[in-house]
């Protein structure tokens, strides 16, 4: 009886702190979602909806500054990059996901790619970075902390 029982304990504890395979897939997806949708807002340079994708409390940092929350990111640097912009696109975007409970870590590699409205300035090819801590509050996964940074583009040799 003594078995069974600590056996039966044993199990339910396991349980506990390791979440079902099938929750942790549905999770990953629900993260993967959120970082697509922020990348498909930023090609296509519609960034209307993407506060949605961050929590209001969310943290910004882009190449070495500190960009403050989500919305002043928006407002002062993102918004207004998008008006002098013709096109932007990603190439080779890579994403991981590991997921910690109601943490996710997300790191993402790509190339991307910058024309402008005006044709006097060239465009723009860099290899970036980002990562990012999404948080899950409820049922809701939204990027807590974004971190990104970028270099000029080599092709290899």
């Amino acid at each position: 009886m003594f078995r069974s029982t600590f056996a039966g304990l044993a199990i339910a504890a396991s349980l506990a702190i390791a979440p079902p395979a099938q929750a942790q897939a549905s999770d990953e997806q629900a993260v993967r979602a959120v970082v697509a949708a922020y990348k498909t807002a930023i090609e296509q340079m519609d960034v209307s909806q993407t506060p949605t994708l961050f929590w209001s409390d969310s943290e910004v940092f882009e190449n070495g500054g500190v960009e403050g929350s989500f919305a002043y990111y928006l407002e002062h640097h993102l918004g207004p990059e998008f008006s002098e912009l013709a096109g932007f696109d990603f190439r080779d975007h890579e994403v991981k996901v590991e997921i910690d409970g109601d943490t996710a870590f997300v790191s993402e590699t790509y190339t991307y790619h910058i024309t402008f409205e005006d044709d006097a300035r060239a465009p723009i090819e860099r290899r970036g970075v980002a990562t990012s801590v999404l948080r899950k509050r409820g049922d809701e996964w939204r990027f807590y902390i974004y971190h990104s940074s970028a270099r000029p583009f080599r092709p290899a040799t």
